[in-house]
C-alpha cells in the first residue's frame, strides 16, 4: 500500500484502499477522497442534503455514479434528476452543476487525471 497516494502517479498495477485516502473537506456539505493515476482520477464524494456544485466545465471527460441518495444535475439548459444507481457521462467542455436533494454518495471517474488537483488551480466550488 502507497501512503499519501495522492501525491503520485502510478506507473504499475497497485492495490489501493479508497476508505485509507485522507478525507479532504472541500465546503462544509461536501468531502472527497481520490487518487490519480497516470491518466485518470478517481473521487468519492460524500455530499450532505442541500451540498452543491456550482456551474463549470472541464478538459476531462467524466463519468459519475451516484451510489447513494439523490442529486438534480443541470447541463446544457436540461435538467437530470439523478438517483441511486444512476450513471451520467460527460464529455470533455460540456458544462454541469450538481444540487443534492439527498445525503449522497458520487463515485466521479476523470480522463485525462485533474491537472488542477494535482497542482492545486481547481477553485470552481467555494
Amino acid at each position: 500500500m502507497i501512503n499519501d497516494v495522492n501525491s503520485h502517479l502510478v506507473s504499475q498495477a497497485v492495490l489501493f484502499n479508497l476508505a485509507e485516502q485522507p478525507k479532504e473537506s472541500v465546503t462544509a456539505k461536501l468531502t472527497r477522497q481520490y487518487f490519480h493515476g497516470n491518466e485518470s482520477t478517481f473521487v468519492r464524494w460524500d455530499a450532505k442534503k442541500g451540498a452543491k456544485v456550482p456551474l463549470h466545465k472541464l478538459p476531462n471527460e467524466q463519468v459519475t455514479w451516484l451510489l447513494q441518495g439523490k442529486a438534480t444535475v443541470y447541463s446544457d439548459g436540461k435538467k437530470y434528476m439523478m438517483k441511486a444507481s444512476d450513471i451520467m457521462v460527460f464529455p470533455a467542455n460540456v458544462p454541469h452543476e450538481f444540487h443534492f436533494t439527498e445525503d449522497a454518495i458520487d463515485i466521479d471517474f476523470f480522463v485525462p487525471a485533474r491537472q488542477d488537483w494535482i497542482d492545486g488551480t481547481a477553485d470552481y466550488i467555494k
